[in-house]
Protein backbone atom coordinates (compact mmCIF):
# COMPACT_ATOMS: atom_id res chain seq x y z
CA UNK A 1 0.00 0.00 0.00
CA UNK A 2 1.53 3.24 -1.07
CA UNK A 3 2.62 6.59 0.77
CA UNK A 4 1.12 9.26 -1.71
CA UNK A 5 2.25 12.99 -1.29
CA UNK A 6 -0.28 16.03 -2.65
CA UNK A 7 1.79 19.01 -3.59
CA UNK A 8 0.40 22.36 -4.84
CA UNK A 9 2.68 22.72 -8.56
CA UNK A 10 1.83 26.42 -8.73
CA UNK A 11 1.59 29.60 -5.72
CA UNK A 12 -1.17 27.56 -3.48
CA UNK A 13 -4.90 28.05 -3.72
CA UNK A 14 -5.05 24.93 -6.50
CA UNK A 15 -7.19 22.99 -4.79
CA UNK A 16 -5.67 20.66 -2.70
CA UNK A 17 -8.05 20.48 -0.19
CA UNK A 18 -10.64 18.79 -2.78
CA UNK A 19 -8.01 16.12 -4.10
CA UNK A 20 -6.99 14.90 -0.43
CA UNK A 21 -10.73 15.07 -0.01
CA UNK A 22 -11.49 12.94 -3.03
CA UNK A 23 -8.48 10.33 -2.37
CA UNK A 24 -9.45 10.58 2.10
CA UNK A 25 -12.12 7.73 1.91
CA UNK A 26 -9.73 5.50 0.10
CA UNK A 27 -6.46 6.30 2.90
CA UNK A 28 -6.29 5.75 6.49
CA UNK A 29 -4.02 8.67 7.22
CA UNK A 30 -3.83 12.05 5.95
CA UNK A 31 -0.80 14.14 7.01
CA UNK A 32 -0.47 17.83 7.13
CA UNK A 33 3.55 18.16 7.01
CA UNK A 34 3.94 21.86 6.10
CA UNK A 35 2.68 25.76 7.04
CA UNK A 36 0.84 26.92 9.55
CA UNK A 37 -2.77 28.47 9.50
CA UNK A 38 -1.45 31.06 7.11
CA UNK A 39 -2.87 28.55 4.24
CA UNK A 40 -6.12 27.26 4.00
CA UNK A 41 -8.62 24.49 2.09
CA UNK A 42 -12.23 24.56 1.04
CA UNK A 43 -13.95 21.57 0.31
CA UNK A 44 -17.30 21.50 -0.20
CA UNK A 45 -18.96 18.32 0.82
CA UNK A 46 -23.16 17.80 0.37
CA UNK A 47 -23.50 21.29 -0.52
CA UNK A 48 -21.60 22.09 2.68
CA UNK A 49 -18.94 23.97 2.65
CA UNK A 50 -15.67 23.43 5.65
CA UNK A 51 -12.82 26.14 5.47
CA UNK A 52 -9.90 24.29 6.54
CA UNK A 53 -6.64 26.16 8.21
CA UNK A 54 -4.57 23.68 10.80
CA UNK A 55 -6.55 20.55 9.90
CA UNK A 56 -5.97 17.86 7.46
CA UNK A 57 -8.75 17.85 4.70
CA UNK A 58 -8.43 13.98 5.88
CA UNK A 59 -10.58 15.27 9.64
CA UNK A 60 -13.95 14.52 6.87
CA UNK A 61 -13.43 11.48 6.32
CA UNK A 62 -14.64 9.28 9.08
CA UNK A 63 -12.57 6.59 8.29
CA UNK A 64 -9.50 8.54 7.97
CA UNK A 65 -7.08 9.50 11.01
CA UNK A 66 -5.87 13.14 10.49
CA UNK A 67 -2.57 13.81 11.40
CA UNK A 68 -0.37 17.02 11.74
CA UNK A 69 2.97 16.00 11.41
CA UNK A 70 6.39 18.00 12.95
CA UNK A 71 6.91 19.96 9.85
CA UNK A 72 4.02 22.47 10.34
CA UNK A 73 3.54 25.17 12.79
CA UNK A 74 0.93 25.27 15.23
CA UNK A 75 -1.58 28.53 16.37
CA UNK A 76 -3.12 26.65 19.71
CA UNK A 77 -6.30 28.72 20.03
CA UNK A 78 -6.65 28.81 16.09
CA UNK A 79 -6.29 25.14 16.19
CA UNK A 80 -8.80 24.89 18.98
CA UNK A 81 -11.43 27.34 17.77
CA UNK A 82 -11.36 25.35 14.39
CA UNK A 83 -11.39 21.99 16.26
CA UNK A 84 -14.41 23.45 18.19
CA UNK A 85 -16.08 24.58 14.99
CA UNK A 86 -16.27 21.09 13.67
CA UNK A 87 -17.79 19.34 16.42
CA UNK A 88 -20.49 21.95 16.51
CA UNK A 89 -21.08 21.16 12.70
CA UNK A 90 -21.02 16.93 14.15
CA UNK A 91 -17.45 16.25 12.66
CA UNK A 92 -15.36 13.89 14.73
CA UNK A 93 -12.52 15.28 15.16
CA UNK A 94 -11.14 12.92 18.53
CA UNK A 95 -9.16 10.77 16.13
CA UNK A 96 -6.80 13.75 15.60
CA UNK A 97 -2.75 13.36 16.01
CA UNK A 98 -0.61 16.03 17.06
CA UNK A 99 3.60 15.38 16.40
CA UNK A 100 5.20 16.41 20.16
CA UNK A 101 8.01 17.77 17.79
CA UNK A 102 5.50 20.31 16.04
CA UNK A 103 6.34 23.93 16.91
CA UNK A 104 4.30 26.71 18.37
CA UNK A 105 3.09 29.78 17.30
CA UNK A 106 2.84 32.21 20.13
CA UNK A 107 1.67 35.71 20.60
CA UNK A 108 4.97 37.44 20.29
CA UNK A 109 5.29 35.75 16.73
CA UNK A 110 2.23 37.36 15.63
CA UNK A 111 3.04 40.28 16.93
CA UNK A 112 6.51 40.42 15.44
CA UNK A 113 5.15 39.78 11.97
CA UNK A 114 3.05 42.08 11.89
CA UNK A 115 5.31 45.22 12.69
CA UNK A 116 8.13 44.02 10.30
CA UNK A 117 5.58 43.80 7.52
CA UNK A 118 5.01 47.70 8.43
CA UNK A 119 8.20 48.29 8.43
CA UNK A 120 9.46 46.83 5.43
CA UNK A 121 7.38 49.33 3.83
CA UNK A 122 6.91 48.43 0.24
CA UNK A 123 9.21 46.19 -0.14
CA UNK A 124 7.31 44.27 2.19
CA UNK A 125 7.26 40.21 1.42
CA UNK A 126 3.11 40.35 2.05
CA UNK A 127 2.66 37.55 4.89
CA UNK A 128 -0.68 37.01 6.34
CA UNK A 129 1.14 38.24 9.76
CA UNK A 130 -0.25 34.93 11.42
CA UNK A 131 3.34 34.76 12.99
CA UNK A 132 4.26 31.55 10.70
CA UNK A 133 7.76 32.94 9.77
CA UNK A 134 8.87 34.34 12.73
CA UNK A 135 7.63 30.71 14.51
CA UNK A 136 10.09 28.74 11.77
CA UNK A 137 12.84 31.49 12.24
CA UNK A 138 12.85 30.18 16.09
CA UNK A 139 12.94 26.72 15.20
CA UNK A 140 15.77 27.49 13.43
CA UNK A 141 16.97 29.41 15.25
CA UNK A 142 16.57 26.91 17.97
CA UNK A 143 14.80 28.89 20.23
CA UNK A 144 10.99 27.15 19.26
CA UNK A 145 8.65 26.02 21.53
CA UNK A 146 7.43 22.42 20.73
CA UNK A 147 4.31 21.24 21.74
CA UNK A 148 6.08 18.55 24.13
CA UNK A 149 7.52 21.43 26.16
CA UNK A 150 3.55 22.71 27.56
CA UNK A 151 4.28 18.96 29.60
CA UNK A 152 7.19 20.52 31.27
CA UNK A 153 6.31 23.76 32.69
CA UNK A 154 10.19 24.01 34.33
CA UNK A 155 11.21 24.04 30.68
CA UNK A 156 8.12 25.72 28.82
CA UNK A 157 9.10 29.01 31.03
CA UNK A 158 12.84 28.87 30.62
CA UNK A 159 11.94 28.79 26.69
CA UNK A 160 9.82 31.48 26.03
CA UNK A 161 12.10 33.50 28.80
CA UNK A 162 14.99 32.92 25.91
CA UNK A 163 12.70 33.58 23.13
CA UNK A 164 11.84 36.84 24.75
CA UNK A 165 15.32 38.19 26.38
CA UNK A 166 15.93 39.06 22.42
CA UNK A 167 12.80 39.91 20.98
CA UNK A 168 12.03 42.53 23.63
CA UNK A 169 14.83 43.96 22.97
CA UNK A 170 13.79 44.14 18.96
CA UNK A 171 9.75 45.14 19.80
CA UNK A 172 11.28 48.33 21.97
CA UNK A 173 13.87 49.55 20.85
CA UNK A 174 13.64 49.00 16.93
CA UNK A 175 10.07 48.78 16.69
CA UNK A 176 8.89 51.06 19.47
CA UNK A 177 6.32 48.86 20.58
CA UNK A 178 5.37 47.48 24.37
CA UNK A 179 7.71 44.52 25.91
CA UNK A 180 6.02 41.37 26.30
CA UNK A 181 5.58 39.41 29.85
CA UNK A 182 6.78 35.89 29.60
CA UNK A 183 4.64 34.82 32.47
CA UNK A 184 1.90 35.46 30.52
CA UNK A 185 2.81 33.76 27.43
CA UNK A 186 3.61 30.46 29.38
CA UNK A 187 -0.02 31.12 31.57
CA UNK A 188 -1.33 31.52 28.14
CA UNK A 189 0.65 28.23 26.46
CA UNK A 190 -0.20 26.17 29.72
CA UNK A 191 -3.63 26.45 29.51
CA UNK A 192 -3.88 23.99 26.65
CA UNK A 193 -1.81 21.38 28.02
CA UNK A 194 -4.50 18.97 29.49
CA UNK A 195 -6.94 19.23 26.13
CA UNK A 196 -3.78 19.28 23.98
CA UNK A 197 -2.50 15.58 25.97
CA UNK A 198 -4.69 13.36 23.97
CA UNK A 199 -3.85 14.56 20.66
CA UNK A 200 -0.06 14.23 21.26
CA UNK A 201 1.93 11.31 19.51
CA UNK A 202 5.26 9.70 18.13
CA UNK A 203 4.19 10.57 14.49
CA UNK A 204 6.62 9.07 13.02
CA UNK A 205 6.12 5.67 15.01
CA UNK A 206 2.60 5.71 13.58
CA UNK A 207 3.14 6.61 10.24
CA UNK A 208 5.82 3.87 9.69
CA UNK A 209 4.13 1.04 11.40
CA UNK A 210 0.96 2.05 9.53
CA UNK A 211 2.79 1.76 6.20
CA UNK A 212 4.02 -1.82 7.73
CA UNK A 213 0.97 -3.35 7.97
CA UNK A 214 0.02 -2.67 4.85
CA UNK A 215 -1.84 0.84 5.28
CA UNK A 216 -2.28 3.79 3.03
CA UNK A 217 -0.65 7.29 3.84
CA UNK A 218 -1.80 10.66 2.14
CA UNK A 219 0.78 13.40 2.55
CA UNK A 220 -1.33 17.05 2.25
CA UNK A 221 1.22 19.96 1.93
CA UNK A 222 0.15 23.67 2.84
CA UNK A 223 1.40 25.94 -0.17
CA UNK A 224 2.59 25.05 -3.13
CA UNK A 225 6.24 24.39 -4.92
CA UNK A 226 6.68 28.01 -6.28
CA UNK A 227 5.73 29.14 -2.15
CA UNK A 228 8.74 26.91 -0.99
CA UNK A 229 11.61 28.64 0.51
CA UNK A 230 14.18 26.82 -0.97
CA UNK A 231 12.57 26.68 -4.62
CA UNK A 232 10.02 28.83 -4.67
CA UNK A 233 10.25 32.51 -6.00
CA UNK A 234 12.35 33.57 -2.78
CA UNK A 235 12.17 35.88 -1.05
CA UNK A 236 8.26 35.81 -1.98
CA UNK A 237 7.91 32.78 -0.72
CA UNK A 238 6.84 30.61 2.87
CA UNK A 239 9.12 29.99 5.74
CA UNK A 240 8.73 25.92 5.05
CA UNK A 241 9.14 23.25 2.37
CA UNK A 242 5.69 22.21 1.05
CA UNK A 243 7.55 20.16 -2.05
CA UNK A 244 6.89 16.86 -2.10
CA UNK A 245 10.58 16.31 -0.26
CA UNK A 246 9.03 17.65 2.63
CA UNK A 247 7.01 15.30 3.59
CA UNK A 248 9.64 13.41 4.97
CA UNK A 249 11.17 16.13 7.32
CA UNK A 250 7.78 16.71 8.50
CA UNK A 251 6.62 13.60 9.21
CA UNK A 252 9.04 11.25 9.84
CA UNK A 253 8.84 9.10 7.25
CA UNK A 254 12.03 8.11 4.61
CA UNK A 255 11.86 8.80 1.27
CA UNK A 256 12.18 4.89 0.29
CA UNK A 257 8.68 5.18 1.27
CA UNK A 258 6.73 7.68 -0.77
CA UNK A 259 5.21 5.72 -3.54
CA UNK A 260 3.52 9.10 -6.18
CA UNK A 261 3.46 12.45 -6.17
CA UNK A 262 0.24 14.43 -7.12
CA UNK A 263 0.58 17.25 -7.98
CA UNK A 264 -2.34 19.87 -7.85
CA UNK A 265 -2.92 22.87 -10.33
CA UNK A 266 -5.24 25.20 -11.39
CA UNK A 267 -6.78 25.15 -15.62
CA UNK A 268 -5.21 29.19 -15.25
CA UNK A 269 -3.05 31.09 -12.41
CA UNK A 270 -3.08 32.69 -9.44
CA UNK A 271 -1.20 34.02 -6.67
CA UNK A 272 -1.59 36.33 -3.17
CA UNK A 273 0.82 38.57 -1.88
CA UNK A 274 4.07 40.21 -3.77
CA UNK A 275 6.20 38.59 -6.11
CA UNK A 276 6.75 38.25 -10.09
CA UNK A 277 3.84 36.75 -11.92
CA UNK A 278 4.48 36.69 -15.46
CA UNK A 279 0.89 35.67 -16.80
CA UNK A 280 -0.38 38.31 -13.97
CA UNK A 281 -3.17 39.86 -15.94
CA UNK A 282 -4.23 43.61 -15.16
CA UNK A 283 -6.95 43.66 -17.25
CA UNK A 284 -10.72 42.82 -17.78
CA UNK A 285 -9.74 39.03 -18.29
CA UNK A 286 -8.20 39.22 -15.14
CA UNK A 287 -11.30 40.38 -13.08
CA UNK A 288 -13.12 38.32 -14.89
CA UNK A 289 -10.82 34.79 -13.95
CA UNK A 290 -11.27 36.64 -10.10
CA UNK A 291 -14.98 36.49 -10.07
CA UNK A 292 -15.91 33.85 -11.71
CA UNK A 293 -13.47 31.22 -10.08
CA UNK A 294 -14.13 33.37 -6.63
CA UNK A 295 -10.72 33.95 -5.94
CA UNK A 296 -10.46 35.24 -2.83
CA UNK A 297 -8.04 33.51 -0.33
CA UNK A 298 -9.95 31.26 2.45
CA UNK A 299 -7.86 31.91 5.35
CA UNK A 300 -6.77 35.61 4.74
CA UNK A 301 -10.22 36.54 2.14
CA UNK A 302 -7.12 38.54 -0.28
CA UNK A 303 -7.80 38.84 -3.46
CA UNK A 304 -5.57 36.84 -5.26
CA UNK A 305 -3.95 37.55 -8.57
CA UNK A 306 -4.77 36.24 -11.75
CA UNK A 307 -3.23 35.14 -15.01
CA UNK A 308 -3.19 32.24 -17.64
CA UNK A 309 -2.13 29.00 -17.14
CA UNK A 310 1.50 29.02 -17.19
CA UNK A 311 3.19 25.81 -18.23
CA UNK A 312 6.86 26.49 -17.29
CA UNK A 313 6.12 27.20 -13.63
CA UNK A 314 4.19 24.10 -13.35
CA UNK A 315 7.14 21.92 -15.44
CA UNK A 316 9.48 22.89 -12.88
CA UNK A 317 7.27 21.97 -10.13
CA UNK A 318 6.71 18.94 -11.74
CA UNK A 319 10.95 17.92 -12.09
CA UNK A 320 11.45 18.87 -8.69
CA UNK A 321 8.86 16.93 -6.93
CA UNK A 322 9.08 13.99 -9.46
CA UNK A 323 5.39 13.89 -9.49
CA UNK A 324 4.23 10.62 -11.07
CA UNK A 325 0.28 12.55 -11.63
CA UNK A 326 -1.32 15.73 -12.48
CA UNK A 327 -4.68 16.80 -10.68
CA UNK A 328 -6.29 20.03 -12.97
CA UNK A 329 -8.78 21.43 -10.83
CA UNK A 330 -11.16 24.60 -11.78
CA UNK A 331 -11.21 23.69 -15.83
CA UNK A 332 -14.76 24.94 -15.30
CA UNK A 333 -14.26 28.59 -14.85
CA UNK A 334 -12.60 29.01 -18.03
CA UNK A 335 -15.85 27.94 -20.44
CA UNK A 336 -16.79 31.91 -20.80
CA UNK A 337 -13.92 32.15 -23.11
CA UNK A 338 -13.80 31.78 -26.87
CA UNK A 339 -10.14 31.15 -26.86
CA UNK A 340 -7.72 30.58 -24.19
CA UNK A 341 -4.20 31.48 -24.11
CA UNK A 342 -1.65 29.61 -22.39
CA UNK A 343 2.24 30.08 -22.05
CA UNK A 344 4.35 27.78 -23.15
CA UNK A 345 7.64 29.71 -23.25
CA UNK A 346 9.44 33.04 -21.39
CA UNK A 347 10.86 35.45 -23.12
CA UNK A 348 13.40 36.97 -21.21
CA UNK A 349 15.13 39.91 -22.65
CA UNK A 350 14.54 39.19 -26.53
CA UNK A 351 15.47 35.33 -25.68
CA UNK A 352 12.99 32.82 -25.55
CA UNK A 353 13.34 29.87 -22.97
CA UNK A 354 10.54 26.92 -22.15
CA UNK A 355 12.28 26.71 -18.18
CA UNK A 356 11.91 29.23 -15.54
CA UNK A 357 15.00 31.79 -15.37
CA UNK A 358 17.97 30.79 -13.63
CA UNK A 359 18.15 33.77 -11.56
CA UNK A 360 15.56 36.01 -9.84
CA UNK A 361 15.99 39.08 -11.98
CA UNK A 362 15.78 37.06 -15.05
CA UNK A 363 12.06 35.55 -13.35
CA UNK A 364 11.50 39.24 -13.03
CA UNK A 365 11.76 40.40 -16.62
CA UNK A 366 10.32 37.32 -18.01
CA UNK A 367 7.29 37.59 -20.41
CA UNK A 368 5.08 34.98 -21.27
CA UNK A 369 4.55 33.86 -25.00
CA UNK A 370 1.47 32.15 -25.34
CA UNK A 371 -0.87 29.63 -27.66
CA UNK A 372 -4.03 29.90 -27.96
CA UNK A 373 -6.33 27.25 -27.88
CA UNK A 374 -10.06 26.84 -28.43
CA UNK A 375 -12.66 27.23 -25.90
CA UNK A 376 -15.61 25.33 -25.68
CA UNK A 377 -17.89 27.81 -24.87
CA UNK A 378 -20.23 25.58 -23.01
CA UNK A 379 -21.18 24.85 -18.72
CA UNK A 380 -19.14 21.63 -18.13
CA UNK A 381 -20.25 21.54 -14.38
CA UNK A 382 -22.58 18.59 -14.74
CA UNK A 383 -19.80 16.38 -16.71
CA UNK A 384 -18.62 13.15 -14.41
CA UNK A 385 -16.49 11.54 -17.06
CA UNK A 386 -13.20 12.78 -19.67
CA UNK A 387 -15.67 11.46 -22.46
CA UNK A 388 -18.01 13.98 -21.15
CA UNK A 389 -16.14 17.10 -21.51
CA UNK A 390 -16.53 19.14 -25.01
CA UNK A 391 -13.84 18.03 -27.25
CA UNK A 392 -11.78 21.19 -26.94
CA UNK A 393 -11.43 20.75 -23.22
CA UNK A 394 -10.41 17.52 -23.77
CA UNK A 395 -8.16 19.20 -25.77
CA UNK A 396 -7.11 21.64 -23.57
CA UNK A 397 -5.98 18.94 -21.00
CA UNK A 398 -4.06 16.83 -23.55
CA UNK A 399 -1.91 19.78 -24.39
CA UNK A 400 -1.52 20.61 -20.57
CA UNK A 401 -0.39 17.17 -20.29
CA UNK A 402 2.04 17.37 -23.30
CA UNK A 403 3.58 20.89 -22.40
CA UNK A 404 4.07 19.67 -18.41
CA UNK A 405 5.02 15.74 -19.63
CA UNK A 406 2.86 14.67 -16.63
CA UNK A 407 -0.24 12.61 -17.03
CA UNK A 408 -3.40 14.43 -15.73
CA UNK A 409 -4.95 11.75 -13.58
CA UNK A 410 -8.01 13.88 -12.45
CA UNK A 411 -9.91 17.31 -13.31
CA UNK A 412 -11.94 19.34 -11.48
CA UNK A 413 -15.15 20.58 -12.99
CA UNK A 414 -16.91 22.77 -9.97
CA UNK A 415 -16.71 23.25 -6.19
CA UNK A 416 -18.39 19.74 -4.96
CA UNK A 417 -16.76 16.56 -4.04
CA UNK A 418 -19.15 14.82 -7.07
CA UNK A 419 -18.02 17.37 -9.38
CA UNK A 420 -14.67 15.58 -10.03
CA UNK A 421 -13.76 13.43 -13.48
CA UNK A 422 -10.94 10.74 -12.73
CA UNK A 423 -9.33 10.50 -16.33
CA UNK A 424 -7.99 7.15 -15.45
CA UNK A 425 -8.18 4.78 -12.25
CA UNK A 426 -6.58 5.77 -9.06
CA UNK A 427 -5.23 3.03 -7.25
CA UNK A 428 -4.46 3.69 -3.50
CA UNK A 429 -3.92 0.45 -2.74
Amino acid sequence: MPAIVLVGAQWGDEGKGKATDLLGDRTDYCVRYSGGNNAGHTIVVDGEKYALHLLPSGVLNATCTPVIGNGVVVDLDVLFTEIDGLNERGVDTSRLLISANTHLITNYHVQIDKVTERFLGKAKIGTTGRGVGPAYADKVNRLGIRVQDLFDESILRQKVEAALDQKNHLLVKVYNRRAIDANEIADHLLGFADRLRPYVADVSIVLNDALDRGQTVLFEGAQAHHLDVDFGTYPYVTSSNPIAAGACTGSGVGPTRIDRVVGICKAYTTRVGSGPMPTELLDDDGEKLRSIGAEYGVTTGRLRRCGWFDAPLVRASARVNGMTDLFLTKIDILSAWEKVPVCVAYDVDGEQTKDMPLTQTGFHHARPVYEFLDGWGTDISGARSFADLPRNARAYVERIEELIETPVWGVGVGPGREATIERRPFDAG
